[in-house]
């Protein structure tokens, strides 16, 4: 499998025509709604736990949606139960891995770990620490490479958290998981700059590129199905997703992460 990584590392957060754009995310979630039938397009699951992680300064509220749907397509789903998201304080990573561990042990199968925004890095943490217990790891519009101040709500984090994005912490993040790792993400995301979420392609780590705002990326209809689909994998037989194996919809809705689109070329949106 040849590894593709044709984006550079963002070293700014989105301008401000990408964080005008954020105020679609209402729309995204009634278009949600209104494309329920075509997620519902997407593969049965298997009855696996999945584990659902929130964004900064989020709760388990705000996964609702992509649980719900998780739930309706067959799986096991988990919300993080550990309050609102203020980032890494000491314990919380901690506790979620223990709740991995516990589903682990309960039901006698892998977790796959899905996050929003920092719960996705969340997620990847936890993947890299308990790969003997988790199955695949689905993030959206994770910040995971680049600068820590290459997203909009890095000030955000260091009010929140107390931890400043110079920590060490922050160093190893792009190290990816050693179990299949699929990062969903939108050029057009107005929070996290998009290079920050851009995996480097091997036969076990991919990217999906979506239309959609960063906070309505957790009801996008699109970033749903592309959930479902990936969770749908086999364990022990994962492929990557193809988006250009189909000639209907998929290829419509996701585009080549490796291509600049050319609404990029007439607005600018690198």
């Amino acid at each position: 499998m040849r590894s593709r990584n044709h984006a550079t590392e963002a070293d700014s957060a989105p301008g401000v025509v990408r964080l005008a754009l954020e105020m679609r995310a209402p729309w995204e979630l009634g278009a949600a709604l209104a494309a329920y039938p075509f997620a519902h397009l997407a593969p049965k699951g298997d009855g696996h736990p999945v584990m659902v992680f929130p964004g900064l300064a989020a709760g388990d509220i705000t996964t609702v949606v992509i649980r719900r749907f998780l739930a309706d397509r067959g799986y096991d789903t988990h919300a993080w139960e550990q309050g609102l998201n203020f980032g890494p304080k000491p314990g919380v990573l901690e506790a979620c891995m223990d709740k991995v561990k516990e589903i682990h042990a309960r039901t006698g199968r892998k977790v796959s770990l899905v996050g929003w925004s920092l719960g996705g890095v969340y997620a990847r943490e936890i993947a890299k620490a308990l790969p003997e217990h988790t199955r695949v790891v689905v993030t959206l519009g994770s910040p995971f490479k680049g600068s820590p101040r290459s997203t909009n709500a890095w000030r955000i984090y260091e009010l929140v958290s107390g931890e400043s994005v110079d920590s060490e912490r922050f160093a190893t993040l792009k190290v990816r998981p050693s179990v299949p790792t699929t990062s969903i993400f939108s050029r057009t995301d107005g929070v996290v700059a998009w290079q920050c979420s851009m995996e480097d392609e091997t036969a076990s780590s991919e990217n999906i590129e979506i239309h959609a705002s960063h906070l309505g990326m957790g009801a996008n209809p699109t970033a749903l199905y592309a959930i479902a689909d990936r969770l749908a994998q086999p364990e022990d037989d994962w492929k990557r997703f193809d988006r250009d194996a189909h000639t209907g919809v998929k290829k419509l809705l996701y585009w080549d992460p490796q291509r600049t689109p050319l609404f990029q070329h007439l607005f600018g949106l690198y």
